[in-house]
This record gives structure tokens, C-alpha cells and sequence, in this order.
């Protein structure tokens, strides 16, 4: 996995079904948010990334760009990869299985999310308002 950070982004190159790449970026992630969120809007954005870092590691046979920027306009994270292959979310079956349900959790605990197409495959992206209490801090 190869790093590149700054203050305010971080943008990583996933191996190819390197699944220690999910861990790796979660730490990433809340090493970032570190002092711009609090710790629950971090564990938030900790798993939507682990599903979509983990959706494009599994789904895919090519490697992935994550990349996250953090402002005062909040925090969007963007999974990149190179497959056509647009993700939908799966239907809950009924059943308890654990698998097919990371588009669901994104759905639903994202201020808003989608799909960008490249010419060569895609992104998976998600955002996440504003901390309100980092803004209340600030005022």
C-alpha cells in the first residue's frame, strides 16, 4: 500500500485483494479525522470505508485508490476502481449473513453517497456533513 498524506487528505494505493489494506485504512482514516471530528462521526466514517475499501478489494482483480479530504464542509471519502461494474445495494435476505451489506450501511449512515464513472471503471464515493459539535467548538 503506498502513502500520501497531507493535513487535510489522504489518498492510498490498495493492492489487489491485499485485505490487510481494510485494516490499514481505518487507521489511516481515524489518524486523520483525529482532531477534526469526534470519536462516533470517526467510527462512522471508519466502517463506511472499510465496506467500500473492502467492496472494491473483493469485488474487483485490480488494485484501488482510496482517498478522503476533510474540511469545513465535512468529510468525503472516494474508493476507486477499475472495473465497470457498478455496486447496488443488496435487499436485507432475511437471512444472517453478513455479506452484502456494506452498500446498505453506507446508504444509511452517509449524508449522501453514489457511483462516479471514469473512462476505466469507477468510484464509490460517501460524505459526511460537518461535526456539528467541532462547529459549535469553533464558534
Amino acid at each position: 500500500m503506498r502513502r500520501h498524506a497531507s493535513a487535510d487528505r489522504l489518498r492510498r494505493t490498495l493492492g489487489r485483494a491485499d485485505l490487510r489494506a481494510v485494516a490499514e485504512s481505518r487507521r489511516a482514516l481515524r489518524e486523520l479525522l483525529r482532531h477534526r471530528c469526534d470519536p462516533e462521526r470517526s467510527a462512522v466514517a471508519e466502517l463506511l470505508t472499510s465496506e467500500l475499501v473492502t467492496n472494491a478489494l473483493v469485488h474487483t482483480d485490480r488494485d484501488a485508490v482510496l482517498t478522503a479530504d476533510v474540511g469545513p464542509w465535512g468529510l468525503r471519502v472516494e474508493v476507486r476502481d477499475f472495473t465497470a461494474r457498478e455496486p447496488r445495494p443488496r435487499p436485507q435476505a432475511g437471512n444472517d449473513t453478513t455479506h452484502g451489506r456494506g452498500l446498505l450501511l453506507v446508504e444509511c449512515l452517509a449524508d449522501s453517497w453514489g457511483v462516479r464513472r471514469h473512462g476505466v471503471g469507477k468510484s464509490v464515493w460517501f460524505a459526511l456533513g460537518p461535526d456539528s459539535e467541532a462547529d459549535a467548538d469553533a464558534a
